[in-house]
């Protein structure tokens, strides 16, 4: 019976381990901003806003005065923000029934602030779409 128990228990921390899990069925889940490709698809739109010379935006603005949530992107002068979703071909957060609603409400509440939000694909920021989009929006 101890054997079967202690299969069952959760790891316990030490070197190497952390004290608490993250991932599916826990209630902590992996930040946002970690290391990972949608990271990487940012980092490219950041270089494309550089390369064109448009006014600096301010990164991971936190927008709304209850919620924590922050944009990618923000102009807020012109209260203009930009998202890089991340995960669209490979089912990644975004695309969850859970994901996309809570984005949604995330979207509707910076609209409903005077907001106006542009999202963008990693291969939206890849092909250039996102920064011709963006560059007509922001001068």
């Amino acid at each position: 019976m101890e054997n079967t128990k202690r299969l069952i228990s959760k790891p316990k921390a030490g070197p190497g381990k952390p004290a608490s899990s993250t991932g599916p069925g826990t209630n902590r889940s992996k930040s946002r901003k970690g290391p990972g490709k949608n990271k990487i698809w940012e980092e490219t739109l950041a270089l494309h806003i550089r390369t064109y010379k448009l006014p600096k935006p301010e990164r991971e603005i936190k927008f709304h005065p209850v919620r924590k949530w922050r944009f990618d992107f923000a102009w807020p002068g012109q209260m203009v923000a930009v998202e890089v979703e991340g995960g669209t071909w490979s089912g990644g957060r975004h695309t969850t029934g859970v994901g996309f609603r809570n984005d949604c409400e995330k979207y509707n509440a910076a609209t409903a602030l005077g907001w106006r939000v542009y999202r963008f694909t990693s291969d939206q920021v890849k092909s250039g779409m996102a920064i011709k989009q963006i560059s007509e929006v922001i001068k």
